[in-house]
């Protein structure tokens, strides 16, 4: 069966693809802003925020490729009932290392599966990262080394590179804080006979 994988993440690519999976890349074009916005007022949990931006996005890209098996999805941040976003600027950035600091966060991964234009399989992964209370020093040294390549992640840390020098624990599955619950993905696939078992 075609597989899609309706993001435009190239980690969550990079990920596919080093598991042997053969499918096409579309991102899905999405309002995200608006309707985590609505899904806000609206008092939904972060956990149903993160399942619902995948399926839209699922469904974006389904609705125009039924044929298809596509995968949408997304990631949530929230610390003390705050949700983060992706920062624009240096100075958003600087805010939000400075409010993780010393704190625990949580950090979940959503990922719905559609089929003939349907969903079919869904799975929401929950990590917990506490990070380590850094100095200003600290924070301004590692965001002149990384900004701007940590703008398209949220909490500006990317745990693959020198974000992981950030945290003193990370209690969960790695590939989800990667954006992507990689291993109950690939049971699914593996079940519906996309990757041999």
């Amino acid at each position: 069966m075609r597989l899609i994988l309706g993001s435009a993440s190239s980690i969550r690519g990079d990920l596919l693809r080093r598991a042997g999976l053969a499918f096409e890349q579309i991102p899905a074009r999405i309002d995200e802003q608006a309707l985590r916005a609505s899904l806000e007022a609206e008092q939904a949990a972060p956990r149903d925020i993160a399942d619902a931006l995948a399926e839209f996005k699922a469904r974006k890209i389904a609705d125009k490729h039924p044929d298809a098996m596509v995968i949408g999805c997304d990631q949530i941040l929230h610390l003390k009932g705050q949700i983060f976003e992706k920062c624009d600027t240096l100075d958003q950035a600087r805010a939000q290392i400075a409010a993780l600091s010393g704190q625990t966060h949580m950090l979940i991964s959503a990922v719905v599966v559609y089929e003939n234009a349907k969903p079919v399989w869904r799975h929401i992964e929950t990590v917990r990262l506490t990070m380590r209370a850094l100095s200003k020093a600290a924070q301004e040294r590692y965001l002149s080394d990384n900004w701007p390549g940590v703008a398209d992640a949220v909490g500006c840390y990317k745990l693959e590179h020198q974000g992981v020098r950030l945290f003193s624990a990370v209690k969960g599955d790695y590939f989800a804080v990667l954006g992507l619950p990689l291993l109950p993905l690939l049971s699914y696939l593996a079940q519906r006979g996309v990757i041999e078992t």
